[in-house]
Protein backbone atom coordinates (compact mmCIF):
# COMPACT_ATOMS: atom_id res chain seq x y z
CA UNK A 1 0.00 0.00 0.00
CA UNK A 2 1.60 3.34 -0.93
CA UNK A 3 1.03 6.95 0.80
CA UNK A 4 -0.95 7.93 -1.59
CA UNK A 5 -3.47 4.98 -1.01
CA UNK A 6 -3.92 6.00 2.74
CA UNK A 7 -4.84 9.73 1.49
CA UNK A 8 -6.63 9.41 -1.84
CA UNK A 9 -10.22 7.29 -2.51
CA UNK A 10 -9.94 4.05 -3.88
CA UNK A 11 -9.92 4.00 -8.02
CA UNK A 12 -12.99 3.88 -9.85
CA UNK A 13 -14.10 3.59 -13.77
CA UNK A 14 -15.67 5.42 -15.88
CA UNK A 15 -19.41 4.98 -16.08
CA UNK A 16 -19.49 6.81 -19.36
CA UNK A 17 -17.44 8.17 -22.67
CA UNK A 18 -17.79 10.10 -25.14
CA UNK A 19 -15.90 12.21 -27.63
CA UNK A 20 -17.49 15.48 -28.57
CA UNK A 21 -16.78 17.34 -32.02
CA UNK A 22 -15.75 20.80 -31.24
CA UNK A 23 -15.07 21.94 -34.86
CA UNK A 24 -11.64 23.09 -36.32
CA UNK A 25 -11.65 19.30 -37.26
CA UNK A 26 -11.29 18.62 -33.52
CA UNK A 27 -12.69 15.81 -31.50
CA UNK A 28 -12.11 16.09 -27.29
CA UNK A 29 -12.54 12.80 -25.63
CA UNK A 30 -14.40 12.75 -22.22
CA UNK A 31 -15.78 10.53 -19.61
CA UNK A 32 -17.64 10.60 -16.28
CA UNK A 33 -17.07 8.58 -13.40
CA UNK A 34 -18.94 8.40 -9.96
CA UNK A 35 -22.55 9.17 -8.57
CA UNK A 36 -24.86 10.25 -11.90
CA UNK A 37 -26.47 12.58 -9.52
CA UNK A 38 -23.45 13.61 -7.30
CA UNK A 39 -21.75 17.14 -7.64
CA UNK A 40 -19.98 17.93 -10.63
CA UNK A 41 -16.45 18.34 -10.64
CA UNK A 42 -14.26 19.10 -13.97
CA UNK A 43 -11.02 18.23 -13.28
CA UNK A 44 -8.40 20.50 -16.37
CA UNK A 45 -5.11 18.29 -16.47
CA UNK A 46 -1.79 20.12 -17.11
CA UNK A 47 0.62 20.61 -19.54
CA UNK A 48 -0.70 22.10 -21.45
CA UNK A 49 -0.47 18.73 -23.49
CA UNK A 50 -0.04 16.47 -20.72
CA UNK A 51 -3.56 14.49 -21.11
CA UNK A 52 -5.75 13.42 -18.49
CA UNK A 53 -4.75 10.82 -15.99
CA UNK A 54 -7.24 8.11 -14.70
CA UNK A 55 -6.07 8.35 -11.19
CA UNK A 56 -7.11 11.54 -11.23
CA UNK A 57 -10.36 11.05 -10.25
CA UNK A 58 -9.02 9.35 -6.37
CA UNK A 59 -9.27 12.66 -5.40
CA UNK A 60 -12.68 12.51 -5.17
CA UNK A 61 -15.77 10.81 -3.16
CA UNK A 62 -17.03 8.93 -5.97
CA UNK A 63 -20.47 8.58 -3.79
CA UNK A 64 -20.51 12.50 -4.04
CA UNK A 65 -19.44 13.24 -7.14
CA UNK A 66 -20.26 13.18 -10.63
CA UNK A 67 -16.38 13.25 -11.77
CA UNK A 68 -15.99 14.45 -15.49
CA UNK A 69 -12.35 14.64 -17.35
CA UNK A 70 -11.42 15.57 -20.42
CA UNK A 71 -8.14 15.26 -23.04
CA UNK A 72 -7.83 18.66 -24.17
CA UNK A 73 -7.29 19.67 -27.52
CA UNK A 74 -4.18 17.09 -29.39
CA UNK A 75 -3.72 15.13 -25.67
CA UNK A 76 -4.66 11.55 -24.77
CA UNK A 77 -7.65 9.96 -26.54
CA UNK A 78 -8.13 14.00 -28.23
CA UNK A 79 -7.78 13.60 -32.32
CA UNK A 80 -5.80 14.82 -34.11
CA UNK A 81 -2.80 14.42 -31.72
CA UNK A 82 -0.60 17.23 -31.20
CA UNK A 83 1.94 14.65 -32.09
CA UNK A 84 1.32 14.31 -35.81
CA UNK A 85 3.54 16.56 -37.47
CA UNK A 86 1.13 17.79 -40.35
CA UNK A 87 -1.11 18.85 -37.26
CA UNK A 88 -2.15 22.58 -37.54
CA UNK A 89 -2.05 24.28 -33.83
CA UNK A 90 -3.70 27.08 -34.69
CA UNK A 91 -6.90 25.76 -33.70
CA UNK A 92 -5.75 25.28 -29.92
CA UNK A 93 -5.55 28.00 -27.89
CA UNK A 94 -6.64 28.99 -24.37
CA UNK A 95 -9.82 30.22 -25.96
CA UNK A 96 -10.60 27.18 -28.10
CA UNK A 97 -10.33 25.00 -24.69
CA UNK A 98 -12.79 27.66 -22.96
CA UNK A 99 -14.88 27.15 -26.07
CA UNK A 100 -14.66 23.42 -25.46
CA UNK A 101 -15.73 23.20 -21.88
CA UNK A 102 -18.71 25.34 -22.17
CA UNK A 103 -19.79 22.59 -25.17
CA UNK A 104 -18.95 20.07 -22.87
CA UNK A 105 -21.04 21.53 -20.32
CA UNK A 106 -24.30 22.39 -22.11
CA UNK A 107 -23.80 19.04 -23.81
CA UNK A 108 -23.71 17.20 -20.42
CA UNK A 109 -26.21 18.80 -19.05
CA UNK A 110 -24.41 20.22 -16.28
CA UNK A 111 -26.02 23.63 -15.04
CA UNK A 112 -22.95 24.67 -12.66
CA UNK A 113 -19.58 22.65 -11.67
CA UNK A 114 -16.76 22.39 -9.81
CA UNK A 115 -13.44 23.47 -11.75
CA UNK A 116 -10.46 21.68 -9.76
CA UNK A 117 -6.93 21.86 -11.92
CA UNK A 118 -3.61 22.21 -11.40
CA UNK A 119 -0.32 23.73 -13.08
CA UNK A 120 -1.51 24.64 -16.68
CA UNK A 121 -5.00 23.31 -15.45
CA UNK A 122 -5.10 26.19 -12.29
CA UNK A 123 -4.68 28.55 -15.76
CA UNK A 124 -7.47 27.30 -17.65
CA UNK A 125 -9.93 27.29 -15.08
CA UNK A 126 -9.58 30.83 -13.94
CA UNK A 127 -9.96 31.65 -17.37
CA UNK A 128 -13.08 30.01 -17.89
CA UNK A 129 -14.20 30.97 -14.59
CA UNK A 130 -13.12 34.32 -15.51
CA UNK A 131 -15.65 34.02 -18.70
CA UNK A 132 -18.08 32.08 -17.38
CA UNK A 133 -18.73 32.72 -13.46
CA UNK A 134 -22.19 31.88 -13.61
CA UNK A 135 -21.18 28.45 -14.48
CA UNK A 136 -18.99 27.50 -11.60
CA UNK A 137 -19.79 26.47 -8.24
CA UNK A 138 -16.11 26.33 -6.49
CA UNK A 139 -12.55 26.35 -7.90
CA UNK A 140 -9.86 23.99 -6.29
CA UNK A 141 -6.53 25.14 -7.38
CA UNK A 142 -2.92 23.65 -7.29
CA UNK A 143 0.82 24.93 -7.89
CA UNK A 144 -1.43 28.33 -9.48
CA UNK A 145 0.95 29.14 -12.83
CA UNK A 146 -0.74 31.99 -15.16
CA UNK A 147 1.53 32.53 -18.20
CA UNK A 148 2.89 36.01 -16.88
CA UNK A 149 6.23 36.28 -19.01
CA UNK A 150 8.53 36.09 -15.58
CA UNK A 151 6.95 32.67 -14.80
CA UNK A 152 7.36 31.10 -18.43
CA UNK A 153 11.08 32.81 -18.20
CA UNK A 154 11.89 31.74 -14.97
CA UNK A 155 11.32 28.23 -16.11
CA UNK A 156 12.27 28.44 -20.03
CA UNK A 157 15.07 31.16 -19.98
CA UNK A 158 17.46 30.59 -17.12
CA UNK A 159 15.87 31.35 -13.68
CA UNK A 160 15.13 27.84 -12.57
CA UNK A 161 19.14 26.73 -13.46
CA UNK A 162 19.98 28.21 -10.14
CA UNK A 163 18.44 25.57 -8.94
CA UNK A 164 18.85 22.77 -11.15
CA UNK A 165 22.58 23.36 -12.75
CA UNK A 166 22.37 20.01 -14.03
CA UNK A 167 19.54 19.81 -15.55
CA UNK A 168 19.36 23.04 -17.36
CA UNK A 169 22.57 21.96 -18.76
CA UNK A 170 21.36 19.23 -20.67
CA UNK A 171 18.27 21.16 -21.58
CA UNK A 172 20.15 23.97 -23.22
CA UNK A 173 23.08 20.83 -24.58
CA UNK A 174 21.10 20.46 -27.83
CA UNK A 175 20.93 24.50 -28.61
CA UNK A 176 23.94 26.34 -30.02
CA UNK A 177 25.22 28.82 -27.57
CA UNK A 178 24.47 31.70 -30.17
CA UNK A 179 20.88 30.68 -29.97
CA UNK A 180 20.82 30.07 -26.17
CA UNK A 181 19.35 33.97 -25.34
CA UNK A 182 15.97 32.67 -26.53
CA UNK A 183 15.45 29.13 -25.41
CA UNK A 184 11.58 28.69 -26.40
CA UNK A 185 12.13 30.32 -29.88
CA UNK A 186 15.51 28.11 -30.41
CA UNK A 187 13.09 24.65 -29.19
CA UNK A 188 9.88 26.16 -30.95
CA UNK A 189 12.21 25.75 -34.71
CA UNK A 190 13.30 22.14 -33.74
CA UNK A 191 9.91 20.96 -32.15
CA UNK A 192 8.13 21.81 -35.60
CA UNK A 193 10.62 20.65 -37.75
CA UNK A 194 8.85 17.84 -39.62
CA UNK A 195 12.05 15.72 -39.65
CA UNK A 196 11.52 13.31 -36.70
CA UNK A 197 15.33 13.38 -36.36
CA UNK A 198 15.40 16.36 -35.08
CA UNK A 199 11.55 17.15 -33.45
CA UNK A 200 11.88 14.15 -31.37
CA UNK A 201 15.00 14.36 -29.53
CA UNK A 202 14.53 18.28 -28.69
CA UNK A 203 11.11 16.82 -27.40
CA UNK A 204 12.43 14.58 -25.08
CA UNK A 205 14.89 17.10 -23.52
CA UNK A 206 12.13 19.72 -23.63
CA UNK A 207 10.08 17.17 -21.85
CA UNK A 208 12.68 15.69 -19.75
CA UNK A 209 13.21 19.20 -18.39
CA UNK A 210 9.23 20.35 -17.79
CA UNK A 211 9.14 17.29 -15.68
CA UNK A 212 12.30 16.20 -13.67
CA UNK A 213 11.46 19.09 -11.45
CA UNK A 214 8.14 18.13 -10.48
CA UNK A 215 8.32 16.80 -7.27
CA UNK A 216 10.57 17.78 -4.29
CA UNK A 217 12.61 14.20 -4.82
CA UNK A 218 13.26 12.82 -7.68
CA UNK A 219 10.89 10.19 -9.49
CA UNK A 220 12.76 9.15 -12.44
CA UNK A 221 10.22 6.90 -13.60
CA UNK A 222 7.71 9.31 -13.57
CA UNK A 223 10.44 11.37 -15.93
CA UNK A 224 11.12 8.28 -18.05
CA UNK A 225 7.26 7.13 -18.52
CA UNK A 226 6.62 11.13 -19.94
CA UNK A 227 9.92 11.13 -22.29
CA UNK A 228 8.80 7.94 -24.51
CA UNK A 229 9.00 9.25 -27.60
CA UNK A 230 5.25 10.39 -28.77
CA UNK A 231 3.83 11.87 -25.60
CA UNK A 232 6.76 13.86 -25.09
CA UNK A 233 6.08 15.11 -28.88
CA UNK A 234 2.25 15.79 -27.88
CA UNK A 235 3.41 17.60 -24.29
CA UNK A 236 6.50 19.35 -25.48
CA UNK A 237 4.87 21.18 -28.80
CA UNK A 238 1.79 21.98 -27.23
CA UNK A 239 3.27 23.18 -24.16
CA UNK A 240 6.02 25.39 -26.37
CA UNK A 241 3.05 26.79 -28.77
CA UNK A 242 1.20 27.70 -25.59
CA UNK A 243 4.16 29.87 -24.42
CA UNK A 244 5.48 31.31 -27.17
CA UNK A 245 2.26 33.17 -27.78
CA UNK A 246 1.76 33.83 -23.71
CA UNK A 247 -1.23 31.89 -23.72
CA UNK A 248 -3.00 34.33 -25.61
CA UNK A 249 -3.53 35.93 -22.84
CA UNK A 250 -2.83 39.76 -21.40
CA UNK A 251 0.02 39.82 -19.70
CA UNK A 252 -1.47 39.56 -15.76
CA UNK A 253 -4.92 39.25 -17.20
CA UNK A 254 -5.93 36.26 -15.07
CA UNK A 255 -4.89 37.83 -11.88
CA UNK A 256 -5.95 41.30 -13.15
CA UNK A 257 -9.44 40.00 -13.90
CA UNK A 258 -10.64 37.86 -10.39
CA UNK A 259 -13.19 40.30 -9.52
CA UNK A 260 -14.95 38.59 -11.55
CA UNK A 261 -15.20 34.73 -9.66
CA UNK A 262 -14.19 36.48 -5.73
CA UNK A 263 -17.69 35.77 -5.15
CA UNK A 264 -16.89 32.05 -5.62
CA UNK A 265 -15.55 29.82 -2.80
CA UNK A 266 -11.76 28.42 -3.80
CA UNK A 267 -9.09 26.80 -2.62
CA UNK A 268 -5.36 26.99 -3.73
CA UNK A 269 -2.93 24.08 -2.78
CA UNK A 270 0.72 25.73 -3.17
CA UNK A 271 3.89 23.34 -2.65
CA UNK A 272 6.22 25.66 -0.57
CA UNK A 273 9.28 24.67 -3.05
CA UNK A 274 7.47 24.36 -6.22
CA UNK A 275 10.26 25.53 -8.82
CA UNK A 276 7.92 24.68 -11.41
CA UNK A 277 5.28 27.03 -10.69
CA UNK A 278 7.05 28.80 -8.02
CA UNK A 279 4.86 30.27 -4.65
CA UNK A 280 5.12 33.99 -5.96
CA UNK A 281 2.27 32.95 -8.30
CA UNK A 282 -0.40 31.81 -5.32
CA UNK A 283 0.54 34.22 -2.93
CA UNK A 284 0.05 37.05 -5.98
CA UNK A 285 -3.05 35.33 -6.32
CA UNK A 286 -4.37 35.26 -2.81
CA UNK A 287 -3.70 38.93 -2.67
CA UNK A 288 -5.90 39.83 -5.32
CA UNK A 289 -8.73 37.62 -3.81
CA UNK A 290 -8.27 37.22 -0.11
CA UNK A 291 -11.63 35.56 0.28
CA UNK A 292 -10.14 32.58 -1.61
CA UNK A 293 -8.11 29.84 0.97
CA UNK A 294 -4.25 29.62 0.58
CA UNK A 295 -2.76 26.41 2.16
CA UNK A 296 1.14 26.47 1.48
CA UNK A 297 2.24 22.84 1.57
CA UNK A 298 5.76 22.97 3.94
CA UNK A 299 7.45 19.44 2.61
CA UNK A 300 5.90 19.75 -1.41
CA UNK A 301 7.28 20.87 -4.92
CA UNK A 302 4.67 20.80 -7.12
CA UNK A 303 2.98 17.23 -8.47
CA UNK A 304 -0.32 16.70 -7.31
CA UNK A 305 1.06 13.03 -5.98
CA UNK A 306 2.96 14.50 -3.27
CA UNK A 307 1.71 13.24 -0.16
CA UNK A 308 1.18 17.00 1.28
CA UNK A 309 -0.36 18.39 -2.01
CA UNK A 310 -2.65 15.01 -2.27
CA UNK A 311 -3.82 15.65 1.55
CA UNK A 312 -4.99 18.74 1.19
CA UNK A 313 -6.60 18.91 -2.30
CA UNK A 314 -8.50 16.14 -0.76
CA UNK A 315 -9.68 18.17 2.07
CA UNK A 316 -10.68 20.55 -0.63
CA UNK A 317 -12.87 18.37 -2.44
CA UNK A 318 -14.49 16.95 0.78
CA UNK A 319 -15.18 20.06 2.05
CA UNK A 320 -16.63 21.06 -1.02
CA UNK A 321 -18.93 18.08 -1.37
CA UNK A 322 -20.77 19.22 1.74
CA UNK A 323 -22.27 22.40 -0.77
CA UNK A 324 -23.93 19.81 -2.90
CA UNK A 325 -25.23 21.14 -6.48
CA UNK A 326 -28.48 20.52 -7.10
CA UNK A 327 -29.37 17.33 -9.07
CA UNK A 328 -28.83 18.47 -12.82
Amino acid sequence: MTELDGILYPPTKPYETGSLIVGDGQRVHWEQSGNPDGKPVIVLHGGPGAGSRPWYRRFFDKDRYRIIQLDQRGTGRSTPSAAEPEVDLRHNTTWHLVADLELLRRNLGVTKWQLFGGSWGAALALAYAEAHPDAVSELVLRGVFTLRRHEIEWLYEGGAAVIYPDLWEEFIAPIPVLERARMIEAYHRRLFDPDPAVHVPAAIAWTRWSTAMGSLLPHPEVVASLTQPRPAVSFARLQNHYFMHGGWLEEGQLIARVDAIRHLPAAIVQGRYDVCAPPMTAWDLHRAWPEADLTIVPDASHLASEPGIARALRAATDRFAQELSPVE
